[in-house]
């Protein structure tokens, strides 16, 4: 979870996995599932709280809370910038760098 509260972190102030939970009333799993399913949907031609509904199982509204103590839509999509696996993202360059360690690019 290091990862994704040192996003959060970057995008809110005093946000993290577990005091997202406690304030939503979910368990921290659910909410870091939560999280990276509204990161995923976000730059997604859906609703964002619908599509990660629909992936996680977890009510519409309570995805919509997350987004609120996130920091709303604008925040969000920082987020989803921040972890994409692209290349850009914080998720993209661990890849790039797991794979540089391990002989893969160049």
């Amino acid at each position: 979870m290091s990862i994704l509260d040192g996003i959060l972190g970057q995008v809110t102030q005093n946000a993290d996995i577990a005091n997202l939970a406690a304030k939503v009333g979910l368990s921290p799993e659910h909410v870091e599932q939560a999280v990276q399913a509204l990161a995923k949907f976000h730059p997604m031609d859906v609703d964002t709280a619908e599509g990660a509904s629909s992936a996680t199982g977890l009510p519409v509204d309570k995805l919509q809370e997350i987004i609120g103590h996130i920091g709303g839509e604008g925040s969000l999509g920082h987020f989803a910038d921040l972890l994409k696996g692209d290349g850009a993202g914080v998720l993209g360059q661990i890849g790039g760098l797991a794979s540089g360690l391990l002989g893969g690019k160049q």
